[in-house]
């Protein structure tokens, strides 16, 4: 057992779970605001990663594919709402993951017709490619600065839930949809809102990780499925819990990876069935 590599091997968790924690935030919002199951969310990290590879290919900019990347998928969440998600509110949740897997499989294999069935590397932005010295080991700063950067997005994600009149919109959404819009709101423009946000924190985190991931067609795939893990174990429709279930989830992906790295994908899933047999609401949620 190397005691040495666990304060690295933790931190690279904790990087993880900052990833991991955008994307659940969206998921977990979309679902407590909405209802709504969406399985197309991780195809909105992939377009992400792969708009964060067409910018810095273009014109050598990592700074500029963070906003354009984040922006982009998040129009294009706004659009697949109004256009087709739409019609589905207040259905069945087994019509609402029928929709979002065949749009996530269109969005899928669109990125293949366009950017090819290949991978693509995509450079950390050379103001952050080195080393920082954490007293404990040396790490990419890049990946420091990652946590920090999702750490600040994540309280200002709580500030603007908590502290504004549109937070406040949108947890009375969350708990009585009926009487927000029995009080002149137009909740179905909240709920566009509240998916174009999803969208736009998906495409971020897509962004963020593609300097650190080989990205793919098939790495939305890959990440809805620890996302939705993530939600489960931190509670649906949770703030904190996607925060706490984020960074639970990687670190117990971090730390198998370094003890028994065959079982790395089943201890995920070992943690979540223990989560719900203990508490079936999640850590952070609900009954």
């Amino acid at each position: 057992m190397n005691v040495d590599l666990l304060p690295q091997f933790v931190f690279n968790g904790l990087m993880s779970g900052m990833i991991y924690l955008l994307i659940a935030f969206g998921i977990s919002l979309i679902f407590g605001m909405m209802d709504f199951i969406n399985f197309a969310h991780g195809t909105f990290y992939a377009l992400g990663a792969y708009l964060a590879w067409t910018v810095t290919t273009l014109v050598g900019n990592f700074w500029l594919a963070l906003p354009v990347g984040a922006v982009a998928v998040a129009l294009l969440a706004m659009i697949i709402e109004t256009t087709l998600l739409r019609r589905l509110h207040g259905l069945h949740h087994t019509l609402q993951l029928l929709l979002t897997f065949g749009v996530a499989v269109m969005m899928q294999e669109l990125i293949i017709i366009v950017w090819g069935p290949i991978g693509k590397p995509v450079s950390v932005p050379a103001l952050l490619d080195g080393q920082v010295n954490l007293g404990f080991t040396y790490y990419p700063l890049y990946r420091v600065c990652l946590v920090v950067f999702v750490a600040a997005v994540a309280f200002a994600l709580w500030y603007g839930l908590e502290k504004t009149k549109m937070g406040s919109l949108i947890r009375a959404g969350t708990e009585r949809a009926e009487m927000v819009n029995a009080l002149g709101i137009n909740v179905s423009r909240l709920f566009t809102g509240v998916f174009t946000l999803g969208g736009f924190l998906a495409g971020l985190a897509g962004v963020l990780a593609a300097p650190l991931v080989g990205i793919n067609a098939y790495m939305g795939l890959d990440i809805i499925v620890i996302a939705f893990v993530v939600v489960v174990v931190g509670g649906m429709g949770s703030f904190a819990g996607a925060v706490v279930g984020g960074l639970l989830v990687g670190v117990v992906q971090s730390l198998t990876g370094l003890y028994w790295p065959q079982a790395t994908d089943m201890m995920v899933f070992i943690v979540m069935a223990i989560v719900l047999v203990a508490r079936p609401q999640g850590l952070l949620g609900r009954a």
